[in-house]
């Protein structure tokens, strides 16, 4: 009789979700940006993936939407912060492009207006949640008023650690409310995004992305980086965990995110509402009593 043998579980098929869980020890500086950790090694293995991940995904988003029109209260936000050139826009056009976009809700958070500043720093957020059946996605966050302030010592430490715990409680509430969070840091190397700027400036239909200020942003590399383990850190809990996700291979970011989102609608299990009526009632009203026969 044949020996039975036990098949080894392979790093690169754990969930994504486990592969990129930011833990207590976090640091960014010991986390290789250019990695393929799980997954797809080529670019050409990740878009024949991206196939599957699509259909799934959009399968998942018209049953989870269809939820939320029935009375559903669950709804998905995905948070993507990063450095300037780490892909915030693009994950948001390949990740998001694959489902439907009127189950969508995109919100891009740049520097408080004087309006915005009148308020508690999670004012603007609130406005901007997604509703039941949606998915949110959100270009930087409430994470911003932790990170810039850290950075360019706008605040004291003391008023850093409460925002800290005001964002555990909100995220928290989110959570016991219905809402799924999925929280991606998109981590790229000086080198890589050096490389990315300098193609901005080069090529004329990219060069509105670029703004001068961004090397004014770009010499504080390594103080964001510390700000970043500092945020994620004490900002990954069990209800709403950050994911590190290498972002010097675009291709790899996108597929590592879709993948994300699919755990997260997948773990939900949306399922479509039980109609009011009897179809078979409206079937028969329709063969019988069309008034266009």
């Amino acid at each position: 009789m044949a020996k039975k043998t036990t098949r080894v579980r392979s790093v690169r098929d754990q969930p994504v979700s486990a592969a990129f869980l930011v833990g207590p020890d976090f640091d960014p500086a010991g986390v290789d940006p250019a990695a393929t950790p799980v997954g797809p090694s080529s670019k050409a293995e990740a878009a024949e993936d991206l196939v599957g991940v699509g259909e799934r995904l959009d399968a998942l988003q018209e049953a989870f939407y269809a939820e939320g029109l029935g009375g559903g209260r669950r709804s998905v936000l995905l948070v993507l912060q990063g450095l300037d050139t780490s892909g915030k826009g693009g994950t948001i056009r390949h990740v998001a492009g694959l489902v439907n976009p009127q189950g969508l809700r995109i919100a891009s958070f740049k520097k408080p207006t004087p309006a915005e500043r009148r308020h508690h720093f999670l004012w603007r957020i609130h406005k901007q949640l997604p509703e039941p059946g949606y998915i949110g996605v959100f270009d930087r966050s409430h994470y911003e008023d932790v990170l810039v302030p850290k950075v360019d010592g706008l605040v004291p430490a003391a008023q850093l650690r409460t925002r800290y715990r005001e964002i555990n409680e909100f995220e928290r509430e989110l959570a016991d409310g219905g809402t799924k969070i999925v929280k991606c840091f998109l981590h790229i190397s000086p080198e890589r995004q050096k490389e990315r700027l300098v193609a901005r400036l080069e090529n004329p239909v990219k060069r509105w992305k670029y703004d001068p200020g961004d090397l004014a942003v770009r010499a504080k590399f390594s103080r964001y980086q510390q700000a970043y383990r500092e945020a994620l850190t004490r900002c990954s809990t069990s209800t709403a965990p950050w994911y590190a996700i290498p972002s010097d291979r675009k291709w790899y970011r996108n597929w590592a995110v879709a993948r994300l989102l699919l755990e997260a609608l997948g773990d939900l299990g949306p399922e479509y509402p039980e109609p009011s009526y009897d179809p078979e009632v409206e079937l028969a009203r329709l063969r019988e009593d069309d008034p266009l026969r």
